[in-house]
């Protein structure tokens, strides 16, 4: 009997230490997951480098895509240079055009970051701008290059990120403002929002010449080098992510051009490209001339569900787009807006005559101005009856 007894103490001592060995494990497995936690900031350095009167960070933070899976991602969280203020600084989500789709791509490793990010102009208004990188620049995955739903929650798990540096003291309202790649990032954030990030407050969306229906914006662009340039993009980012084949689209020996144009290229903003670069772009130019990729699957659909649903995006809305865009199509733009207004969306039409590089730029003060009116509470301008 004594020596049942001590076996079951032994017993229960070992019992004991099993379960607090393996809730020890547990332990270690759990912590991870919650620091995984899309939204939660990893690390924010100090940036030396800002222009005058702007404190700024580079930021590593976890975000998911769309169907759930965590990443690292970076970014910049730029803030005004002064004491902290006794109420949370007003946001703006700053989403950057294309830059390229290879991880040497993103905004945040370039020296001119601040020169050719029109969102940080917002800074001197008193915004904190939140400039995530999205998934795959400078983090070592595909970028999924006009993916709406991956893109979307990078840029909501930014502003959540964002709000964990003390000095940047972010609340939780923003506005999204983005050009370009930017303005598809900012009408999907928007879209997004609600379902993804209820612990934040939207209070109004701006979009500079925004891609709107990807597979009409991919051909209907009159810049056909241009057209030829980012339609390798999205087929290189597209079919290394899902594996779509591109054999409908060309032939290998091409194939590996557009490859070779993804991986080695960022959209250069102050140099010329290289002459290689400039006829592997004339080569898929003219190999691509009579594609349509809304009629070749599986790029289609995936096209199709990557566009911008007008009846899903909420308002207020700002749209700016020039009469003069060679790469995104006017004609496209505003066929989107007015689908919009038809919904019944108050929406600020901006038109512009500067080329497409320059649309944030050429639209800011009044960009900046309408989000602070947002933020105000003032009842958003409506412009449907003029588009």
């Amino acid at each position: 009997m004594g020596h049942y007894g001590s076996i079951g103490a032994s017993g229960g001592i070992s019992m004991r230490r099993s379960l607090a060995v393996l809730s020890a494990l547990l332990a270690l497995f759990v912590l991870p997951a919650a620091a995984q936690q899309p939204g939660t900031l990893i690390s924010a350095e100090p940036m030396q480098a800002t222009p005058a009167g702007v404190q700024a960070w580079k930021i590593l933070y976890w975000t998911s895509n769309g169907n759930g899976q965590r990443f690292q991602v970076t970014g910049i969280v730029a803030a005004p240079m002064e004491a902290i203020p006794p109420r949370p600084r007003r946001v703006i989500a700053w989403t950057h055009g294309a830059w390229g789709v290879a991880e040497k791509c993103a905004p945040s490793l370039s020296s001119n970051f601040f020169e050719y990010s029109a969102g940080m102009d917002a800074v001197r208004a008193g915004y904190v701008v939140v400039a995530p990188d999205y998934i795959g620049l400078a983090s070592p995955t595909m970028h999924p290059f006009l993916v709406g739903p991956d893109t979307a929650n990078a840029v909501l798990d930014a502003v959540r990120a964002a709000r964990e540096i003390p000095g940047a003291a972010g609340g939780r309202s923003f506005a999204v403002w983005g050009e370009s790649q930017g303005g598809h990032a900012a009408l999907w954030t928007a879209m997004s929002a609600r379902s993804y990030a209820p612990d934040l407050t939207l209070v109004g969306t701006a979009a500079a010449a925004p891609p709107t229906d990807l597979a009409a914006n991919l051909r209907e662009g009159s810049d056909k080098n241009a057209r030829a340039l980012l339609l390798s993009f999205a087929l290189h980012s597209w079919s290394t992510l899902y594996g779509f084949p591109q054999d409908g689209i060309t032939n290998r020996t091409n194939q590996g051009i557009i490859r070779r144009l993804a991986e080695n290229n960022c959209v250069a903003f102050n140099k010329k490209p290289k002459l290689g670069t400039i006829l592997g772009i004339l080569t898929i130019a003219r190999a691509t001339r009579t594609k349509d990729i809304a009629k070749i699957e599986p790029f289609g659909s995936f096209a199709r569900a990557n566009s911008v649903d007008p009846a899903r995006v909420p308002g207020p809305l700002l749209i700016a787009q020039s009469s003069k865009d060679t790469i995104v199509a006017p004609a496209v733009t505003r066929k989107f807006a007015k689908a919009v207004c038809r919904r019944g969306t108050p929406m600020r039409w901006i038109d512009m005559a500067g080329d497409h590089g320059s649309s944030a730029k050429d639209s800011a003060q009044e960009t900046i101005g309408w989000i602070t009116a947002r933020f105000d509470g003032t009842p958003p301008p409506n412009d449907c009856r003029r588009i």
